[in-house]
This record gives structure tokens, sequence and C-alpha cells, in this order.
């Protein structure tokens, strides 16, 4: 007869099960653009190029973030192969990690069935079933925050002296954590911990942190890109963090402005409808106040509340935000709404059946928000024309593009080349905002061979003239049909696709609006990958 589970088997279970799930949901949408689209081409750029220093958009330097997704990517492509699902599974596993420590850390303060529904709340929660698989920086940054405040507070909470161990994992944290998105890595824990090491009275353990090893495990993990990266391209600090973090955080230019109540509503979207029952504990505190501390002390309950106020409070400060910088404070929001379910609901009536009610709610949102994401995000994308380009297209052709950047385009086409961007780039330099086109002539700056493919929009008139050139083009936007040289080759259902004639008659697939059928062998990778319509 079969050995029944242990409470502890169903939670890894359970964990295991919505981590699969969020692997299925992740399967069932195509590239987002500009992000997934953008960040994505980065990593498989640094795969294609073999340079693993230098983070490239369309071969350009890229240094908006530090390039621990972009080396996880590339890996992942390596090993899975060009797809989707290869780049989602950097963040998914993060996302995962940050669900076990959370489960790890709620089951060593609170009880198994507190840890358990903690788990539950966050893993049914948009946050971890959409966050956890979106290609970019953020689930990395929130988990190694996460997981730097867990080890930090359970080093001060083992005894009259720190626990080293645990507090060298911290220091070990935070350093992926700036490899993953810059200063934030350090800043928000070391915030988060110094505020409740004051408020509860703590602060004194602080000199007895290994500091010596704890700072030389830092500095051999984090320093090393940053120095190497330097010495090569001298402004590399300066453009990093000051232009994109620190003015990022003060200015009042840059895009997504938005109210200073967004992360309140970002909190309770993200974690609906589990984040009421952590804020109901505020107006209940005094009645909770017995159940609550049966179950998790009060220096643990303070801890997720500095956790999530002064993150939040953090993030609402700058003119600039978006939704996926609240991630961080998933875990102890989650750990506070178990607590509150608890104290409101453990005791009703059909208390279970509510929960997995809710669960599946959540579940049905996530995948109807996967099932119906492609359909409505069509016209933005170049995917489309990415694998006609990519069935009908050599190695050696060239892809010229103006007005509009098809981030997705050279991922699912698999080029082998830069795109050549075609702007009046002096001009934009003088006025442009905070776009493509600044992302582009900024990086640049960084390489001036690299730079090359930023040319003149007379380029496109010569372009036509030649062979095995092509030219993408948003469908509302046709002035290259005037150009002589260039004719219609495929009809998107945003993007238009347009071919230099010196290349010979089109083929029969031209000017359709159905997939390429190929009769002769292809030219790009990406005419094997079928991928998301």
């Amino acid at each position: 007869m079969a050995t029944p589970l242990t409470e502890q088997q169903k939670s890894w279970l359970t964990l295991a099960a919505l981590w699969l799930l969020l692997l299925l949901l992740a399967s069932l949408r195509p590239l987002a653009v500009p992000d997934e689209g953008r960040y994505g081409e980065v990593g498989r750029w640094m795969l294609q190029s073999g340079d693993w220093l230098t983070p490239r958009l369309n071969g350009i330097p890229f240094f908006h973030k530090p390039p621990f997704l972009y080396w996880l990517e590339a890996i992942s492509l390596a090993t899975f192969g060009v797809n989707e699902m290869a780049l989602r599974l950097v963040p998914a596993l993060h996302a995962g990690l940050m669900l076990g420590t959370l489960y790890l850390a709620a089951r060593a303060i609170s009880t198994e069935l507190i840890a358990r529904r903690s788990a539950l709340m966050l893993g049914t929660s948009l946050a971890f079933l959409v966050g956890g698989q979106y290609v970019n920086h953020d689930m990395l940054v929130a988990t190694w925050i996460g997981v730097a405040i867990w080890c930090f507070a359970f080093a001060f909470m083992a005894g009259a002296k720190p626990d080293a161990t645990l507090a060298r994992l911290g220091f070990v944290a935070c350093a992926l954590g700036m490899l993953s998105k810059g200063l934030i890595g350090i800043a928000l824990p070391g915030l988060v911990i110094l505020i409740w090491l004051l408020w509860t009275r703590q602060f004194k353990k602080i000199l007895y942190l290994p500091w010596l090893s704890g700072l030389a495990l830092f500095a051999l993990i984090a320093l090393p890109w940053f120095v190497i990266a330097q010495q090569k391209y001298p402004g590399l600090f300066d453009y990093m963090f000051v232009n994109q973090q620190f003015n990022r955080y003060t200015a009042v230019t840059y895009n997504n402005p938005q109210p200073w109540w967004f992360y309140l509503l970002s909190v309770l979207l993200l974690l609906f409808p589990w984040a009421i029952f952590a804020l109901n504990q505020v107006r209940h505190q005094a009645i909770g106040a017995v159940v609550e501390i049966s179950l998790v002390s009060k220096q643990w309950r303070s801890l997720c509340w500095i956790w999530a106020v002064a993150i939040i409070v953090f993030f609402s400060i700058p003119h600039s935000k978006l939704i996926g910088y609240v991630l961080p404070v998933m875990p102890p929001l989650a750990l506070l709404s178990a607590l509150g379910w608890q104290r409101a609901m453990a005791n009703r009536a059909n208390a279970g059946k509510i929960f997995a009610g809710v669960c599946l709610l959540n579940i049905g949102i996530a995948l109807a928000l996967m099932l119906k994401v492609g359909d409505v995000t069509r016209s933005g994308r170049s995917q489309d024309i990415a694998q006609v380009l990519a069935c009908a297209a050599q190695p050696t052709d060239t892809v010229y593009v103006s007005d509009a950047y098809p981030y997705d385009l050279p991922f699912y086409a698999q080029t082998r080349k830069p795109m050549v961007v075609l702007q009046n780039w002096p001009t934009l330099r003088r006025e442009a905002g905070d776009g493509w086109q600044r992302e582009l002539f900024e990086g640049a700056d960084f390489d001036v061979q690299a730079a090359r493919v930023l040319q003149p929009p007379e380029a496109l008139a010569a372009a036509g003239a030649m062979p095995g050139n092509w030219f993408v083009a948003r469908t509302a936007n046709k002035p290259v049909e005037s150009q002589p040289g260039w004719k219609l080759f495929y009809q998107g259902a945003g993007w238009a696709l347009y071919r230099s004639m010196q290349n010979g008659t089109p083929s029969a697939f031209s000017l359709a609006s159905e997939s390429p059928k190929p009769a002769q062998p292809i030219g790009l990778p990406g005419c094997h990958q079928q991928g998301h319509k």
C-alpha cells in the first residue's frame, strides 16, 4: 500500500504544479513588443555574435541594464533553440525561485498551512502567472531582492549575532540583483533591512555581519563585468548609473508618467483578490492581534509591512512608473494575505471551497489573457512578415526600416545582419524623446563602427537599385512605393514588406496574405520556426 504524502510533500507538489501551469500559459502567446522583442533579441544577438561582454540591440551597444538577463537568455537559447519558450524560461525560473523562497520562509516562521496558502496566493496571482513569464529584467531583480531580504532577515533573527552563512547568501543575492537591474538590487534590500533593524531595535547586530567575506563575494560576482565593460567603453558608468538610473528616478521627461497611487492599484490587480486580505488587517489589527501573534511573530509581521511599504513608496516617488516595478513586494504581501485569510475566512463554512474557487478564477483570468493577447496585439507585431522574410531572404540580404522599429522581427526571422535604420538622426539627437530612436543613437555613441547602420532617409533610393535588399514599414506608411526599385512583397497585419526589384521577379507568394510555402531552400533559420500567429 502506498505511503500517504506528508503535508510538506503536498506543498512541494502544489508549487511544482503552479510552476508547470506558468510554463503552459507562457507557451500560449507570441512575444510582446516592445519589451520582449527588445530584450529577447539582445539575448539572441549575444548568442549569435559570441560577444558575451556587450549587450547589443541591432548590433549597437545597449547599456540600459546589466547583462545577467541576456547571459541567461543566450544559454537557454543555445540549449533549447531560438524560440519564445527558451526566453521565457529565464523569468519563469526566477518566479519559481520567488515562490519557493516564500514557502520556505513562511514555513520557518509560521505553520505549514500558512506557508502553503501564501504560496497558493502568490502562485495563482497575475504577478506570478503573467509577470513570471514576461521577458524583461523585472522578475529577475524582484526575485533576488526578495532572496536577499529573506537571507538577511533570517540571519539577524538567528541570535545575538547574525548567522554568517545566511548573511553571505544575502550578499550573493544582492550581487545577482545588481547584475539583473543595477543599483536597486542593492538599494532596496538595504533600505528594507535598515528600516526593519531600527524598528525592531536590532541595529547593533549590523556590526557583526561578515562584512569582509560578504563584500568579497559581492565583488567577485557583481563587479568584474562592470570593470571590464567600463575599460572598453569609458562612458558606461555615467550612462548606466547616472543617465539610465538616477536621471530616470528624478527626471519628469521620461515615458509612462503615472499618479502617486499607481502602485497601490497595481498591487490590487497583480495580487487580486488576495491583497484585500492583507490590507484588511490594518483595519482589524486589534481584533486579529492574538491570532496573528500565534501564527507569525510581531518582528516578522513588521518585516513584511516594512518590505511592502518601503518599496512601494520608493517607486511611487518618480514621475515615470511601470507596473513590473512592484513585483518585489509580492512575497511579503502574499504572506500577509494568508494571515488575513486565516483570521477572516478560515473558520467560515465552505472556506476551502471559496479559496479553491478564487484560485480557479484567477487561473481562468490569466488563461483568457494569454489566449486573447495574440489577437489584440497582432497589428503591432511584425511576426507575420518576419516569417515571410525568413523564407525568402538570404543571410547576406539587408533589411531597411524607417519611422517605426520592428522589435520582434530579427528574433523571429533570426537575421544575421543588423537592420539599416533610416532617420534624420541629427534632428532626432536634438528632439527625440524617450523612444526607440534614442535607444539606438545613444548606444551608437559607444561604437562608431556599429553606428553605420544608422543612415539618412536618402539611402533608401540607392538601396532599391541594388539586389538583396528589403524594406519594412508600417502598413499605414507607404512612402516607399514612390521610390524607384521597390515593390510590395507581402502585406502583413500591421507591417508591410518590400523587396528591391533588382532581386528579380517576385516569388509565387508575394503580395499574398497567407503564410509562405517556398519551393526553394529557405534562407534564414527563422523559416523553420512557425511560432504564434
